[in-house]
């Protein structure tokens, strides 16, 4: 009997070993699985935080199964990739949600052109007889498209608005790839006589255009009209960057110009010279001369002449911080009348100094004869501050002075608030 009851315990002790034995592999394979699912939920808890809600539909369809542990050797089932146009919807609609950009929509705007907005608000205040301005007014809402047509054009076209209307400021093709380095351009734009001509009116270190420009160039519009351009960097001694352009236009600018027949068209040329001084010093010389037709008939003609020298300091390391521009031009017209031929002469002397990288001051010196009476001449000033916010906007205030021919003076204070929205080209230096 004992010997049966110790064969017994033998019998048990040793099925239990061969049990232990035999589960220990499967405790560790459901331990290890228990663990990868706990790494799987943590995943995707991960990927919910840092996406959008979605609506219950995109939730289903990017929601991961986890297995029920179970004792089986077998590895669990591979969690299945979120649906893309599941991932899309639930990034896009959304609501009180920011968009998720990328991908497809991104792929969309390769062939849209760069497109921006400039706004030109100006405030004044005061009393002038022959320059009347608004007190509050939209001086002008610039919209730009610019873009590559291919390796070989460029196109930009500049629409402006203003109270009176919606006007094409500047819109043409560029052809950068001519035969003999020449560059062309066809299409309405501003004539490259002078440099305030070329320039709009966001650009200008002033609420206004010099007395020169309004008496003999044609006022803010200035020289603008459709035509041809063909320009080519020449070579020069000594370091000298040298350019010719020269232009055909239509022949109506304003009440400079004025085209009454096909033949009666309006030439441009310019020559431009500029050079470097020092690392932080350029000195920038022009001579521009246009002909053409006036308002009085085909058989009466007007020519400008016109010299600008414009030296800037901008030292490289502080160019943010310090500054220093000083600009002169110089117009000659030559105006043919029925009675006799008016010759008139004008310029401007403007000076600007960044202080910081927040505030610059100026001033310019105007006079100027009259195209149509020579013997009239007016004069003034005007003392400028800007700031700058930032890159993307300016606030200037301008004090202006003006004392006309006939004894009268005008006195404004100007106030203006500039500001862009997306992606605008920077203008030819």
């Amino acid at each position: 009997m004992r010997r049966l009851m110790v064969l017994s315990c033998l019998l048990l002790l040793g099925s239990g070993i061969l049990f232990g034995q035999e589960k220990d592999p499967t405790q560790e394979r459901l331990k290890a699985l228990e663990e990868r699912i706990a790494a799987l939920e943590a995943e995707v808890k991960a990927l919910k935080a840092n996406q959008p809600a979605s609506p219950p539909e995109a939730e289903a369809a990017t929601s991961v199964p986890v297995p029920a542990p179970a004792a089986s050797t077998a590895a669990p089932a591979a969690a299945p990739e979120p649906a893309p146009q599941a991932a899309s919807a639930a990034a896009s609609t959304t609501p009180g949600q920011l968009p998720v950009y990328g991908g497809l929509s991104a792929a969309s705007k390769v062939l849209n052109p760069d497109i921006s907005v400039i706004g030109d608000f100006l405030g004044a205040v005061g009393r002038d007889p022959n320059r009347s301005v608004p007190t509050l007014e939209m001086h002008e809402s610039e919209v730009g498209f610019q873009a590559i047509v291919d390796p070989y054009a460029r196109a930009d076209f500049f629409l402006t608005f203003g109270e009176q209307g919606v006007n094409l400021e500047e819109g043409y093709l560029t052809f950068t790839a001519l035969p003999g380095g020449f560059v062309g351009k066809v299409g309405k734009m501003r004539s490259a006589f002078g440099i305030v001509n070329t320039l709009h009116n966001h650009v200008l270190p002033w609420t206004d255009r010099p007395l020169a420009t309004e008496n003999l160039v044609g006022g803010e519009d200035g020289i603008n009209d459709a035509g041809l351009s063909v320009s080519r960097i020449l070579p020069a001694p000594k370091d000298i960057f040298l350019e010719a352009t020269a232009q055909v236009f239509r022949g109506d600018s304003g009440d400079v110009f004025h085209s009454t027949r096909r033949g009666d068209v309006l030439t441009v040329g310019h020559l431009r010279a500029y050079r470097d001084l020092t690392e932080s010093t350029n000195l920038d010389l022009g001579a521009s001369w246009a002909r053409g037709h006036n308002d009085v008939g085909t058989g009466f003609r007007t020519q400008l002449f016109g010299a600008n020298a414009t030296l800037r300091w901008k030292p490289l390391r502080r160019a943010v911080y310090h500054s220093f521009l000083f600009r002169n031009e110089f117009f000659w017209s030559r105006r043919e009348q029925l009675d006799s031929t008016q010759r008139a002469f004008g310029f401007y002397t403007a000076a600007d100094y960044r202080l910081n990288q927040r505030w610059t001051i100026g001033g310019r010196y105007d006079r100027s004869g009259r195209a149509d009476m020579a013997s009239l001449t007016d004069s003034g000033f005007s003392p400028v501050i800007t700031y700058w916010p930032s890159e993307f906007s300016q606030i200037r205030g301008q004090y202006r002075f003006t004392r006309y021919a006939d004894g009268r003076s005008g006195n404004d204070f100007f106030m203006q608030f500039l500001f862009v929205l997306g992606a605008h080209g920077a203008h030819p230096f």
